[in-house]
């Protein structure tokens, strides 16, 4: 064999040398990969073929207070696809949009974009219906994918709608109790994590934290109570042809609310319509009313306390007239005098003006602040209002004689409640409870024991005398009941003058020597005789609270046997005088325990006073980015301004009295998140 040429060998040298030194580093790179940043592309590795999914806590249940379900979580399915799977968009969307039922160019659309920036996850329909699902399913397309949700349900529909609230599409409380407990009953979410292939697919889960399930709350409603004042309720509303009527049912001793509702109501079920949000107004607790009549019970009740009067003191009525201030005043009836007892069975105005000028303004106003006006009771639902009283300062001449009767003075069905079991309970204000894993309050002395006996006795005449105001509605078979009728004209601020349509009311309690359960009912919008609060509301209060009784097992006190009624000599006309002052509620209020109610700043019109200028100047920043939209006040009076604010969700601010003239942001401008609407109301 011949030698290597030199040459050749050389090149061989060199070529092993190379090979040596490549494999050299090589031997470096992987010690560097698989050693030295190993645990570097080992993370990479995994960040490119695992993901964390959350997983959604199962939402706790509200319950009424015997563990009946008012609103419980089910599971449903959701469609979703994978786009980067898909062989054909456009077949997909075909089969797609005819299944579930949605627009076609749209879908195409989303799948398209979705393509283009590499999204391997796009829903298609979330809580589909089972059919829906079943047909898919039934295609057996690999690229469909199904996951399962959970959807909220209310297996009682309307049933207390108004207390329980709803939840949005992601199931988040956005009314009601399931807006205020919003955290308790959605618990903590866990998480899922997957491991997929190169086409994204799962191929291996795991949990990687557990879901924490939210918590029930049990609430203090009776669902048996409730379901029958909801009938009573919208059976008078329609009746009587009235626009909205409320309903508070509650234990004078816990202060437990044992039913609330109003008319109209919805189903919580159904998604909203932006066109009628009204029924979603929760009116017992959100929308103030003068309350006439009824509010007779509260002078009576300051009068025991700070005056000489009682039950048997005869009260000059004036021959059914009386000069208050230069202005004379004609009552419903022509009655020289009549005992104090006798002023609130036959419901008297001047009677009760008499009565009010006796107690003076202070310590009237004193008693209106401490049966609870004026300020919010705190129950955990959004939107209470504190209803409006006016600060001492600002009453005019004529005041004590329209708040005496029940007019000049904002107030809800749930503070009249509040307020009638203050004569209930022996004298002690009891805050209104909604949850039974609230402590009950403790409560406040407002009458003395011996006021308040008085007081029950006093409430009594109305129903029991044949000439009481409720001897007609209000009795009860197998109980004794007391309490107070009201009608009180409603203010029509677009022609300044009181109409003849009424807030017809009754506030009562039974059994009288000891009280289980205060009813306060009110009808909105009802007309004529026929409309006032004795043949409206109090039969809603009779049914209501009979069967409250019945249902919560209270001994009767009375044969089983109403009395005949013969010569009925009821006079069932209480309508309260409403037009001693200027307005229901003359400018300024003090609404809420903040003792202010706010409006923004337009420029300000050469009408504007200087305080009204102040008050105007509190312009928020402006937000020109996305948001809802400020809805259109201007024109409408206080009370139709707080429902349309209650139904539609939008906070409000106010102040002043009449139609509302000014509102910042105007209507259909962006509503930056959280900011108020405000509101200058005016003659």
């Amino acid at each position: 064999m011949g030698a290597m040429d030199p040459l050749a060998k050389k090149r061989v040298n060199v070529l092993c040398r190379l090979a040596i030194v490549w494999a050299a580093l090589i031997v470096v790179r992987l010690v560097q990969l698989q050693v030295v940043q190993h645990e570097e592309y080992r993370k990479l590795a995994l960040r490119q073929q695992e993901r964390f999914v959350e997983v959604k806590a199962p939402r706790g249940s509200i319950l009424d207070r015997y563990g009946q379900r008012l609103a419980m979580s089910l599971p449903v399915e959701s469609v979703c696809i994978d786009p980067l799977r898909v062989p054909d968009l456009t077949v997909a969307a075909d089969i797609l949009s005819q299944v579930l039922r949605l627009d076609r160019t749209d879908l195409v659309g989303q799948m398209v974009t979705a393509k283009a920036k590499r999204r391997g996850f796009l829903w298609v329909k979330r809580k589909v219906t089972p059919e829906e699902a079943t047909r898919l399913r039934d295609l057996k397309l690999e690229w469909i994918e199904f996951r399962t949700e959970s959807q909220r349900f209310y297996p009682n529909k309307s049933l207390a709608a108004h207390v329980i609230g709803g939840v949005d599409f992601e199931e988040e409380g956005n009314a009601g109790i399931e807006q205020s407990r919003n955290a308790d009953l959605e618990g903590r979410a866990g998480q899922l994590l997957v491991t997929e292939d190169v086409q994204k697919r799962g191929f291996e889960s795991k949990v990687s934290s557990e879901p924490q399930p939210g918590s029930d709350v049990r609430l203090t409603i009776d669902s048996r109570i409730q379901f029958i004042a909801e009938r009573e309720l919208e059976k008078m509303v329609k009746q009587h042809h009235a626009r909205s009527g409320s309903l508070v049912a509650m234990d004078p001793k816990t202060g437990d609310i044992l039913a609330l509702a109003n008319v109209p109501t919805y189903d919580p079920n159904e998604p909203p319509k932006q066109e009628n949000q009204a029924p979603r107004a929760n009116l017992a607790i959100a929308a103030p009313f003068e309350p006439g009549s009824v509010y007779k019970v509260i002078t009576l009740s300051s009068a025991l306390e700070t005056t000489r009067l009682r039950p048997e003191s005869m009260i000059n009525c004036g021959g059914g007239k009386i000069n208050l201030f230069g202005r004379v005043i004609h009552d419903h009836s022509r009655y020289s005098e009549l005992s104090m007892e006798d002023v609130l069975a036959r419901s008297s105005n001047i009677g009760a003006i008499n009565i009010g000028l006796a107690v003076g303004n202070k310590n009237l106003y004193e008693y209106v602040r401490k049966f609870g006006f004026g300020k919010k009771t705190g129950v955990p639902l959004p939107g209470e209002s504190s209803g409006m009283v006016r600060p001492l300062s600002h009453w005019e001449k004529s005041s004590i004689g329209s708040v005496a009767m029940g007019h000049e003075i904002g107030v809800t069905a749930l503070q009249l409640a509040q307020a009638c079991s203050v004569i209930a309970s022996g004298g002690f204000l009891v805050k209104p409870r909604l949850t039974l894993d609230t402590p009950v309050a403790r409560p406040v002395r407002v009458l003395k024991p011996e006021s308040a006996i008085t007081m029950r006795r006093m409430m009594e005449g109305v129903v029991i005398k044949p000439y009481g105001t409720g001897h007609k509605y209000a009795r009860i078979l197998g109980y004794t009941s007391a309490g107070k009728t009201g009608t009180a004209q409603i203010y029509d601020f677009r022609s300044h003058h009181y109409t003849h349509f009424y807030n017809a009311s009754f506030m009562g309690f039974a059994p009288v020597t000891n009280p289980a359960i205060v009813v306060v009912v009110t009808i909105n919008g009802t007309e004529g005789e026929a409309g006032y609060g004795g043949p409206t509301s109090a039969p809603v209060f009779r049914e209501v609270a009979a069967a409250g009784l019945r249902i919560r097992d209270v001994p009767k006190d009375l044969p089983e046997m109403l009395p005949p009624q013969g010569d009925d000599q009821a006079d069932e006309d209480d309508v309260a005088i409403a037009d001693l002052g200027s307005s229901p509620i003359p400018p300024p209020l003090v609404e809420a325990d903040d003792a202010k109610a706010t409006v923004d700043r337009p420029a300000a019109s050469a009408g504007t006073t200087l305080d009204q200028r102040a008050f105007l100047e509190q312009r928020p920043r402006e937000d020109e980015g996305a948001g809802p939209r400020a809805p259109n006040f201007l024109g409408h009076s206080v009370r139709e301004a707080i429902e349309q604010s209650a139904a539609l969700g939008v906070p409000m601010e106010f102040r002043g009295s009449g139609i509302a003239r000014v509102q910042i942001p105007e209507p259909g401008a962006v509503l930056p998140a959280g900011q108020p609407v405000r509101v200058q109301f005016g003659r």
